[in-house]
This record gives structure tokens, C-alpha cells and sequence, in this order.
């Protein structure tokens, strides 16, 4: 069972994360975060988080040397709880995977190598989009608790809210990029149209579409040609 104390840290983590998620923050930062508040909540040797990228999983961050290894393993051989979380979208938990050969068996040397015991592998995704895996590592055997793994999965989810909210972040910067860059290209062209109208005595519509056939001529965006009348006197 999570201890009471464990508890109110989980319940820190959770406004933490909320707050995060309103202020501007780098991904890998926020996901050693995490990888380091479920190790301190569920008292693990140590968690890391593996991805899935370029059609592969790929290991990002972990707490300790030790797992780091465990996780680089896992990368090299595609074989262990998080491959297995991430490839059927659930949970997997072993006790004691250094006798367990018949499961991931470079994963296992590895794991007697390092002297890691206990691990599970809590699978990181939205809906039917897979990002990846939060995997936990003891060093000492460890019959995992349902409340514990429901507990990592809260954290998965977490890890999986930074990423998601990242790329919406991100996709929404662009998007606010591009409509000020057309506001901006929108104002410069308005105001060469008028230059261009009141210079050769035509309409703003016909002074258009002479600075749009210019631009044509020269192969040159709209845009460009519209500042240059503006800016440097360009007369067409």
C-alpha cells in the first residue's frame, strides 16, 4: 500500500504537474521530474522512461546509473517490461525477473548483472496513440501492490500530459506565428497598394495587381515587393 506520507507527495506531484502544464517548459526536464518523484513516492531504486521514436523505442531519461543501463538494454534488445507495456498497452510487474530467462533473458543477465530485482513496465499513451513506457526498478524483490501500479500509471499519464501538451503548445506557437506573419504581410501590402494607387493615379485594386504582377516578374513573394515600395521607395 502507498504510506500516508507517500501519499500527500503524490498529491503534490499531481498540482505540480497541473501548474506545469500552464507555464512554458522544456519535455526533458519535465520528464526527469516525474522519473524522480515516482521513485521518491513508490521508495524504488530507480525509473526511467522510454519512447517510441523514428519506429523504435528509444531511451530518454532515468533515474541512477544503474537504470539507465536497464533501460540502454531494453533499447539494444527491444525485450523487457517496457517493450511489453508499450506493445499491448498494459501493465506488467514481476516480482523477481532475475530468474525469469523465459521472459527477456538479456534483460534478466542484465538485471543480476546490476543487481536489480523487481520490475514493472507501465505502458505511456492517449486514446490509441502510444508515446511510450514508465518503467520501476527495486533492488530487492517486491510483490508490487495494485494501488502502487495504479499510482505509476497516474505518473505515466503525467509523462504523457507533458508530451502531448508540448506538441499543442508547439502546433499552436506556429499556428500563432503564421497568422502574425499574414496580419504583418497583410498591413505592409495595404499600405504599398496605397503608395502605388496614389503614384500612378489607379485604384487600390489595380494597384494590386501591378505590385502582384511585378512580383511575378521577378520572382519575388508579394510580401518582399510590398515592403521594398514601402521601405526603400521602390516605384513599379
Amino acid at each position: 500500500m502507498v504510506m500516508a506520507y507517500r501519499h500527500q507527495e503524490f498529491v503534490a506531484a499531481l498540482s505540480k504537474f497541473a501548474q506545469r502544464l500552464l507555464t512554458p517548459y522544456e519535455v526533458d526536464a519535465a520528464l526527469d521530474a516525474v522519473v524522480r518523484k515516482v521513485t521518491s513516492v513508490l521508495e524504488l531504486t530507480g525509473a526511467g522512461v522510454t519512447l517510441h521514436v523514428d519506429g523504435r523505442l528509444r531511451f530518454v531519461t532515468a533515474a541512477g546509473d544503474r537504470i539507465e543501463s536497464m533501460e540502454r538494454c531494453q533499447e539494444r534488445f527491444d525485450a523487457g517490461p517496457c517493450a511489453h507495456a508499450f506493445n499491448h498497452g498494459e501493465t506488467v510487474a514481476v516480482a523477481d525477473v532475475r530468474g525469469r530467462d523465459d521472459l527477456w533473458p538479456e534483460f534478466a543477465a542484465e538485471a543480476r548483472l546490476l543487481g536489480i530485482a523487481a520490475v514493472a513496465g507501465v505502458p505511456m499513451q492517449l486514446g490509441e496513440v502510444k508515446v511510450g513506457a514508465l518503467d520501476l526498478y527495486c533492488r530487492e524483490p517486491r510483490e508490487w501492490a495494485d494501488d502502487e501500479l495504479a499510482a505509476a500509471q497516474v505518473f505515466a499519464d503525467m509523462a504523457t500530459g507533458y508530451i502531448v501538451n508540448s506538441d499543442k503548445l508547439r502546433q499552436q506557437e506556429q499556428l500563432s506565428a503564421q497568422l502574425q506573419t499574414a496580419l504583418d504581410t497583410r498591413v505592409v501590402v495595404e499600405q504599398a497598394k496605397g503608395i502605388t494607387a496614389q503614384a500612378r493615379g489607379v485604384t487600390p485594386a489595380a494597384a494590386f495587381e501591378l505590385i502582384r504582377s511585378y512580383a511575378r516578374r521577378h520572382q519575388a513573394p508579394v510580401r518582399a515587393v510590398a515592403q521594398a515600395i514601402v521601405e526603400v521607395g521602390l516605384r513599379i
